[in-house]
């Protein structure tokens, strides 16, 4: 069967029955900020070995990877890092997901997920070259806090300025993720929700997770979203809504007032594995089913190596339909000491 033929009748499910809907293609393990809670300066210093350029996927492999991956349902593609902006030329690789279609003829959508530092400088470009929407991590407003959390003394005016562009640019909807991380920025929380209410984005709060084995995770510096959601609507009455979509990741609220709406992604304390439908391809081209993962599987060598597209069509979907991951749900029966013995793979190196 040929990548441009499958049978629809016969969508791909895992072995608990979850469709492939979402890859994210990490495009560089580099990042400018060396954020705690990811790429912490201790673990990631001025010598830190990160990949040549030879060993990450070329566009064109990235795009080759994006449309087989169409045939089996995918829909939305999103550009992680490190820090994708870094890398050279992003606007061309965004041309290129652009042009690509699903079998029924309809154009992917394109999304991308930044610190914001680059943002003011291409968002334009990004645009113009097809991406339809772009999140921004921002995990506080005060410029003391957001530098010590980034570590590198990045003022936070500037990502504001960032996503000023971006949405002048007609990027959107616009999201802004905040990683709360009790006794360094939970203070920020309900001032987050008050400059973000009534505009054009939308404020998630993600809660601290053990992604990796190098960010220190510690299950009491995890601020649960319930908390979240309690201190917000002390003082800006919230109520929930529906999901837009089958498997997102974030439960949404909305201000009583209609001026606007937050989420919540809580990987830790209420597990949304049953419906993950969601796939991560690395830098270098290997294939991850869980953002927890301990291992990948190596398409960039079967693609270097002359694979067809037919060869690597059935490789992914043998892949996905033998997945069986649940780590959060697995973590939720033991979250004192998560995943003890299995070193995971850093967000820096799947994204997030």
């Amino acid at each position: 069967m040929s990548t441009s033929q499958r049978d629809e009748s016969a969508p791909l499910v895992d072995t608990r029955g979850r469709p492939l809907r979402d890859i994210r293609f990490s495009v560089t393990d580099r990042c400018n900020f060396r954020c705690v809670y990811c790429m912490p300066k201790e673990i990631f210093g001025r010598d830190y070995a990160f990949m040549s350029r030879e060993e990450l996927l070329s566009f064109e492999e990235i795009t080759r990877l994006a449309r087989i991956a169409a045939v089996h349902g995918v829909e939305k593609i999103r550009l992680t890092g490190g820090e994708p902006l870094l890398r050279k030329g992003l606007p061309e690789l965004v041309a290129m997901l652009s042009a690509l279609r699903t079998p029924s003829g309809a154009a992917l959508d394109i999304a991308l997920t930044t610190n914001g530092s680059a943002l003011a400088h291409l968002a334009p470009a990004l645009k113009e070259a097809g991406l339809r929407r772009v999140t921004v991590s921002l995990d506080s407003l005060d410029d003391a806090t957001f530098q010590a959390m980034n570590d590198i003394r990045f003022p936070v005016q500037k990502v504001l300025n960032g996503l000023e562009v971006a949405h002048e640019a007609g990027l959107g909807p616009i999201k802004v993720n905040m990683v709360v991380k009790r006794g360094q920025n939970d203070q920020d929380v309900v001032s987050m929700a008050r400059h973000f209410k009534d505009t054009p984005y939308i404020l998630r709060f993600i809660e601290f997770m053990d992604v990796g084995t190098t960010n220190g995770w510690q299950l009491r510096e995890v601020v649960p979203s319930a908390e979240v959601v309690a201190r917000i609507n002390a003082e800006l009455p919230l109520e929930e809504v529906e999901p837009n979509y089958r498997g997102e990741t974030s439960r949404r609220w909305r201000y009583r007032d209609g001026t606007g709406e937050i989420g919540v992604i809580s990987s830790v304390t209420q597990s949304f594995c049953h419906e993950c439908s969601r796939a991560r391809i690395s830098v270098d081209g290997k294939l991850y089913t869980c953002l927890f993962a301990t291992s990948g599987h190596d398409l960039r060598e079967l693609m270097r190596g002359g694979a067809t597209d037919d060869e690597l069509t059935a490789v992914m979907a043998n892949i996905w339909r033998t997945r069986t991951d649940r780590y959060s749900e697995v973590r939720s029966l033991n979250t004192e000491r998560p995943g003890r013995g299995a070193k995971r793979i850093e967000m820096s190196y799947i994204g997030g």
